[in-house]
């Protein structure tokens, strides 16, 4: 069966979310991903780099390495990918954008990775927990538009008077 088949059979399963959430939650895991990967290498080449300056002493932790090298990422991560990247691509119309597609909080983007993982098509760890997700970032908060304020500055009392 294709994704695009399974995906079809998740939607059903739960409407509350469009095609278009899942595939920006999806998109938002793979920034994740990459972020973590990419500060993970840098990390290395950072510990290289201070292993050749000093004389060894004992190895890294190898469990830290390997979590780095294997992409998972935390509920918490993803979210926190999901707010730049809406913000990035939808600016001062993310909050309506995403509303639009049935994503109204943090918890919303737990929801669609635990109907993913209840379809097979991602993975969770031991220690993953759905609650992971909840209450993030509020959503109202960080993609409400800041107001302008043209008549604001120290002058602008002053301009006023009769």
């Amino acid at each position: 069966m294709s994704f695009r088949d399974e995906i079809g059979r998740v939607i059903a399963r739960d409407p509350r979310y469009s095609l278009e959430a899942y595939a920006f939650v999806l998109e938002s895991l793979h920034t994740a991903r990459n972020r973590k990967i990419r500060e993970a290498r840098r990390l290395d080449r950072e510990r290289e780099r201070e292993r050749a300056a000093r004389p060894a002493k004992g190895r890294g932790s190898r469990k830290a390495r390997s979590e780095a090298a294997s992409g998972h990422v935390t509920g918490r991560q993803v979210c926190l990918a999901a707010r730049r990247l809406a913000l990035r691509e939808y600016g001062m119309l993310a909050l309506p954008v995403l509303a639009k597609w049935g994503l109204h909080s943090t918890s919303d983007i737990g929801e669609i990775v635990y109907n993913l993982i209840a379809s097979g098509e991602l993975d969770k760890t031991p220690h993953d927990r759905r609650e992971d997700f909840d209450d993030v970032f509020d959503f109202e908060t960080d993609f409400r538009p800041a107001p302008i304020d043209d008549d604001a500055g120290p002058d602008a009392a002053e301009d006023d008077r009769p």
